[in-house]
C-alpha cells in the first residue's frame, strides 16, 4: 500500500478512497522514543534553533522514515509549513499542498476540496463512502470522550490519545476500531473516579504529554482536550457531506470560531479552569490575549519546546493554578 504523510489534520476520507496508508508525522515525531534525534536531523540540516520543534520533528520523521509523498496544509495550520514543504522538496518528497480557505465560506470549503478529489483522482462518491465508514471509529472516540466527561472513568491522557490519533486512524483502520472497542470496554468496567477540579487544555497538542498525569496528583482531570477533539470530529454526525464537515472543524479558523465551541464546551463541562497551550516560537501564542478576554474561567498560558517532559517552573505554575481554583470552589461554598 502507498504511504502518505500529512502535517496535520486533511480530508483523510479523500486519501483513503485514493488507496493510501496515511501517517500523521506529528504522531510519527512525538511517538519515537528518541524524539529528538529527529530534531537533530533537521538542525543539521539547517532549520534554525530559533523555529519550533514541532515543525523539526516533522522534518526529521519524514525523511528518516522514508516518507516519499506529504500533504502540506499551506493555508489553516503553521505558517512555517510553507516553508516546510519547500525543503521537503528538496529533499526528493514529492509534496500535495491543501489549503483550509480563511473565510470558512462554505463555497471555498467545497472548491477547495473539491480540487484535493481532482489532484488524487477520487470521485465525490468514493469519499463519503470512506466517510460514512469512518463514522463508526469517530462514535467510539466520542464514547470515550463521554466516559472521560460524564462518566469520570477515562483519564485525561486516554481522551487525549484516542481523540488525536484519529488524525490517521494510527495507519489501519480495522486494527484501530478494534483497539477502541476493547478499550471502551475496559475503561467503562472501571469504578468512576471524580476528581474535584475539572480542567479544559486548549491549543495545539502539547510536547509535555505528562500534563496529563501530573494534574491528577492533585486532585483535578482534563475533562476537555479541544483541538484533539476537533481531530475527531465530534459533530460528523450533525453534517450532510465532507464538505460540511471540514467547514464545521474549528482548528484551521480563526480564533473567534474555535472560542465559540470552546465556551460551549465549557458549559457543558462544567469546567473550572483553562490550560491555554502553545509552542515556542509559535504565534498561536497571541491568541493567549483573545482567549484570556474572553472567557469567563481562569486561564493559565504554559508554553513547551523540544523537552518533552514538564519542567520544574511549569510544575509550579500548574500546581499554583489548581490549588487557586480549589480555594474559589471553597469560598463559593
Amino acid at each position: 500500500m502507498k504511504v502518505i504523510g500529512i502535517t496535520t489534520t486533511v480530508p483523510i476520507e479523500v486519501l483513503l478512497a485514493a488507496g493510501y496508508k496515511v501517517v500523521d508525522l506529528n504522531n510519527l515525531f512525538i511517538t519515537s522514543a528518541d524524539y529528538g534525534r529527529y530534531i537533530d536531523i533537521a538542525e543539521r540540516g539547517g532549520f534554525p534553533k530559533s523555529l519550533c520543534a514541532w515543525i523539526k520533528g516533522i522534518f526529521g520523521a519524514c525523511l528518516e522514515n522514508k516518507i516519499n509523498e506529504v500533504v502540506g496544509v499551506i493555508e489553516g495550520d503553521c505558517s512555517n509549513t510553507k516553508a516546510l514543504i519547500e525543503v521537503l522538496k528538496l529533499n526528493g518528497v514529492k509534496v500535495y499542498p491543501f489549503a483550509y480557505p480563511h473565510s470558512r465560506n462554505i463555497d471555498e470549503v467545497k472548491k477547495s476540496i473539491q480540487n484535493f478529489m481532482e489532484l488524487f483522482k477520487v470521485k465525490e462518491e468514493d469519499v463519503e463512502e470512506v466517510r460514512e465508514k469512518l463514522k463508526e471509529i469517530r462514535s467510539l472516540a466520542r464514547d470515550i470522550d463521554e466516559l472521560n466527561y460524564i462518566e469520570n472513568k477515562a483519564t485525561g491522557f486516554e481522551n487525549h490519545l484516542f481523540q488525536i490519533a484519529l488524525s490517521d486512524f494510527n495507519g489501519d483502520l480495522e486494527k484501530f476500531k478494534i483497539m477502541l472497542i476493547d478499550k471502551k470496554k475496559e475503561i467503562a468496567s472501571r469504578e468512576a473516579d471524580v476528581k474535584k477540579i475539572r480542567l479544559a487544555y486548549i491549543g495545539v497538542p502539547p510536547m509535555t504529554g505528562d500534563i496529563y498525569d501530573f494534574v491528577e496528583k492533585f486532585d483535578a482531570r482534563f475533562v476537555y482536550n479541544e483541538v484533539q477533539r476537533e481531530f475527531a470530529f465530534p459533530r460528523f454526525d450533525e453534517v450532510r457531506n465532507i464538505y460540511e464537515q471540514y467547514c464545521n472543524y474549528t482548528y484551521p479558523y480563526d480564533v473567534h470560531f474555535r472560542l465559540h465551541e470552546i465556551k460551549k464546551q465549557i458549559k457543558e463541562r462544567k469546567i473550572d479552569g483553562v490550560i491555554h497551550y502553545t509552542q515556542a516560537f509559535c504565534y498561536r501564542a497571541i491568541e493567549d490575549i483573545i482567549i484570556k478576554n474572553e472567557l469567563d474561567v481562569p486561564v493559565l498560558n504554559i508554553e513547551g519546546d523540544k523537552i518533552n517532559e514538564l519542567d520544574s517552573r511549569t510544575k509550579l505554575r500548574l500546581e499554583a493554578f489548581i490549588d487557586m481554583i480549589a480555594d474559589q470552589k471553597e469560598e463559593i461554598k
